[in-house]
């Protein structure tokens, strides 16, 4: 290769670089992580507390039903795109203001879910998670419809990846920073009932950075729009009887809608008792918290990135298949550890695979999620119906495994969680074979 050849594919890469430290992607990183960072609180975080304290297998499942807010979401994401927040949006303009609003909402429902002990009395803590699930849910409209207004196409898959991986870096926060928190001020002897509420008090002012970001981002101009109705309801119910009838008069629109519940639910089936599962096989929380906040990081933010160069560079098709795979291969490496034993070791590559390949899988499903939202008017309503379809397989599809494991045992349960992403891989050779992928394929490349 000569110097003159090379010189170009030097500045190609240095673009592809300098683009993640470009003010706007840099404000939606910060985003990613103020929209992961409450999701454990309500989930993985809030099961080992109650596994500390008692509480049996089946009832920890059917608290994945607190998250149900994400998967109703849209059911209220028109709010966002046809209303202000009073004295907010006037200050900021409308996407910060809600941004702030959802913010500060979720710092509130994070202190009062701390002051509860699962021990006493179950329904308090049961409504602390849905106030937590709910703003989070809300604050993900918001960040979504604002990351799809503020970048521009050039910019689109630096911020969807630094993003998703800022986002794991939240849920990792969450998760095994708060669950070390709690175990090393045990181990200071602050009394077992104080020290989850200080964990969760920690994670309520990390919200600070997502406020922060919010501060310093410029407000996204507005989307072209028709002319709405001057009555708030009416504007409301006209703006998301639009989006969605845009939406499911396409072609193939509901096998679409079914193929986005099933492809992460694997994902999700494992993950909502994978933290109790290694608890209950011998490893301490100071342990199982140190190897995910290690290795399990760096796994986390190498995946993220992977899924991104991924996702920029290989047909959407090719890149949904990469994911789904990987993901399934993921949840029979649980089924190994659980046969291994409590090795540190074993567990390292576990948690390795795991945080790679969730990431890797995540960023690539947000990018099709992404190409799916090919008007921009209704961008906000119709990423919170697809996101919110999507996590009805953390939520209602994934509540019964805690039944699952009891019946078949850890390592059959991993097995069986794997096998169910075969429905998801069959409807992806379907939808491939009907052509659904050329024309967002085609629209990426305008």
């Amino acid at each position: 290769m000569t110097e003159a050849q090379a010189a170009p594919s030097r500045s190609g890469v240095l673009d592809a670089i300098a683009v993640y430290f470009k003010p706007r992607v840099l404000i939606v990183l910060l985003l990613g992580f103020s929209s992961g960072l409450p999701l454990a609180l309500s989930g993985t975080t809030l099961a080992v507390w109650m596994t500390e304290r008692g509480v049996d297998l089946k009832t920890i499942g059917l608290y994945a039903l607190v998250g149900l807010p994400y998967t109703i979401k849209f059911l209220w994401a028109p709010l966002v795109d046809a209303l202000d927040v009073p004295v907010l949006s006037r200050a900021l303009g409308r996407r910060r203001g809600w941004l702030v609003f959802t913010q500060l909402l979720l710092i509130a429902a994070i202190l009062f879910l701390a002051l509860q002990n699962p021990a006493l009395a179950l329904w308090p803590l049961a409504l602390g998670a849905l106030l937590v699930a709910t703003a989070s849910a809300t604050q993900d409209i918001v960040i979504d419809a604002f990351r799809v207004e503020s970048l521009d196409t050039s910019e689109q898959a630096a911020g969807m990846a630094g993003y998703v991986a800022a986002y794991r870096v939240g849920m990792l926060v969450s998760g095994a920073g708060v669950i070390a928190i709690a175990a090393l001020l045990e181990q200071s002897g602050v009394a077992r009932e104080a020290t989850w509420m200080w964990g969760y008090v920690a994670a309520a002012a990390l919200m600070a950075v997502g406020i922060a970001a919010t501060l310093f981002a410029t407000e996204p101009p507005p989307p072209e729009r028709t002319a709405m109705p001057r009555n708030p309801l009416t504007r409301v119910l006209a703006t998301a009887f639009e989006a969605f009838r845009e939406f499911l008069t396409r072609d193939m629109a509901v096998a679409v809608l079914v193929f986005v519940v099933l492809y992460k639910f694997c994902d999700a089936f494992a993950g909502v008792l994978t933290a109790p599962f290694v608890i209950a096989i011998g490893f301490d929380k100071l342990t199982y918290a140190g190897v995910v906040k290690g290795v399990g990081f760096a796994a986390a933010l190498g995946g993220g990135f992977a899924g991104g160069m991924v996702a920029r560079a290989l047909p959407l098709s090719t890149s949904l298949w990469i994911g789904g795979v990987l993901q399934l291969l993921s949840n029979l490496a649980f089924s190994a550890l659980a046969l291994i034993g409590p090795n540190v070791p074993a567990l390292t590559a576990t948690i390795v695979v795991e945080n790679f390949t969730g990431s890797t899988g995540t960023v690539i499903f947000v990018a099709y999620l992404s190409a799916l939202c090919g008007v921009r008017l209704h961008t906000a309503t119709q990423f919170a119906l697809l996101t919110a379809l999507a996590a009805v397989g953390r939520t209602t599809l994934a509540s019964g495994g805690g039944y699952v494991a009891e019946a078949s045992g850890w390592a059959l349960f991993f097995l069986i969680t794997a096998l169910s992403a075969i429905p998801s891989l069959a409807l992806l050779a379907w939808l491939q074979m009907r052509g659904h992928f050329t024309p967002l394929q085609a629209a990426r490349k305008n």
